[in-house]
């Protein structure tokens, strides 16, 4: 199912538009902008970025370099994933004939086999043989899933040979990481002559989304400055907390002076603005929590009080990993809303090497405009985008479905370029 862009239930637009103008009268500097970036510092081969629109800003919450979910985007838009794809392989690995998609562990769920079958199903059409490969313990032999979609996907034991991993007597010219590495660097894959991508280093064994956020804040200054915007409409202000330790209350009082602090500053851009809303903050893990470990807050006396459930909670994140860093991040409302029933939406966008091939509206009927839309147990809609991200309409209205859209993919680009840096900074 494809849809348009959803209603804005908010009279706080002013802004929003303010920066949707911007982004159509200097379409041309920005588009020339992200080019010379992406020369000095090319993008990764894929991503996905979670905006939030909350009417007076848009905004990156979250940007996944492991991305699933290409399931949910328009068939419509193959085209442009099939091209986007033969670029990047040329760009990583020009003379790849044959790829290996390394799969998460948790590969009991249809939902991700079908992004991967979906995946894995571009390279084939961009002319790329491609198979998928797993790193469960107790996968022996392959394994042929039936999927909802009538489709098969063939998971197949992943298997080391010298300096080489192969399935079976395929052996790949790439291998392609579709695994976060939440659990660590998986031996089997280190110092292979073969090229990964993205590198083991950017997993989150290694990575922080603070790390990633640092990078971000700076990009957005320098892309403000292009286009003559305040920084913060495509921002979010973010802190960083170390040694945290929910389930011992150590680093409570630390994290609790940090979200009042930040709620300050939230509150004197409200005020700047006008805008009549009630700040919030995120407080969430520094590295990948598949939508776990996270709370929603509105004061400092709420870490104060937490209690043993609460801290539980926010004490393990993916793979079962103890959260000890957490970074705290300015809440951004989503007042995106569709059908009758009001239900949240959040745009996702996908990209690949550095093209914005598409997206889908994370949509939720039981959340609210401050909540979390991507949380374990949680059920959601995702309702395809209707149009790509890449052809505005400079004369049409600046919240126009298709200019609604490029700035979505604008602000997911900025979120890609400052992935790339980051990737740039840890292989360094």
């Amino acid at each position: 199912m494809t849809l348009g862009v959803p209603n804005l239930t908010t009279a706080l637009q002013g802004p929003l538009l303010h920066l949707e103008e911007h982004l159509l009268e200097n379409q041309m500097k920005v588009e020339a902008w992200l080019r010379e970036q992406w020369l000095e510092t090319p993008a990764p081969f894929y991503a996905s970025v979670d905006l939030r629109n909350a009417g007076f800003k848009l905004a990156p919450v979250d940007t996944n370099l492991f991305s699933a979910g290409f399931n949910n985007l328009n068939p419509a838009f193959m085209p442009l994933c099939i091209q986007a794809v033969q670029s990047a392989v040329e760009r990583v690995c020009p003379k790849a004939k044959k790829v290996l998609i390394v799969a998460e562990n948790h590969t009991r769920n249809l939902f991700y086999l079908e992004s991967l079958e979906v995946f894995r199903g571009i390279f084939e059409q961009a002319g790329i043989q491609a198979r998928i490969g797993s790193l469960r313990d107790d996968l022996s032999e392959p394994m042929s899933v039936e999927l909802p979609s009538g489709k098969t996907c063939l998971l197949e034991p992943l298997t080391r040979v010298g300096d080489r991993v192969a399935l079976g007597d395929y052996s790949p010219c790439l291998v392609l990481l579709n695994n976060d590495l939440s659990g660590g660097r998986p031996e089997i894959l280190e110092n292979l002559e073969q090229q990964v991508t993205p590198p083991l280093s950017a997993g989150w064994s290694n990575r922080k989304k603070s790390d990633h956020f640092t990078h971000y804040q700076t990009v957005a200054e320098e892309f403000a400055k292009q286009i003559d915007i305040d920084p913060w409409l495509v921002s979010p202000l973010s802190l960083q907390c170390g040694e945290v330790n929910f389930k011992e209350r150590l680093g409570l009082e630390c994290l609790s002076g940090n979200v009042s602090e930040l709620l300050g500053m939230i509150q004197a851009k409200y005020d700047q603005y006008g805008i009549d809303k009630e700040p919030f903050v995120v407080v969430k893990s520094d590295t990948g929590t598949y939508g776990m470990g996270i709370m929603m807050v509105k004061s400092a006396e709420e870490i104060e009080n937490l209690n043993r459930k609460q801290r539980n909670k926010m004490s393990s994140s993916k793979e079962g990993l103890e959260v000890e860093n957490v970074l705290i991040q300015e809440g951004v409302y989503t007042f995106e809303t569709i059908g009758e029933d009001n239900a949240v939406a959040e745009p996702v966008i996908y990209m690949i090497d550095h093209f914005v091939v598409g997206g889908f509206y994370r949509v939720h009927t039981g959340r609210d405009e401050n909540e979390n839309l991507n949380a374990p147990g949680m059920h959601f809609e995702p309702l395809a985008f209707a149009q790509p991200c890449n052809t505005p309409d400079k004369q049409g209205e600046p919240d126009a479905e298709p200019n609604r859209f490029y700035a979505y993919g604008v602000i997911a680009r900025l979120a890609l370029l400052a992935a790339a840096r980051e990737i740039a900074d840890i292989k360094a």
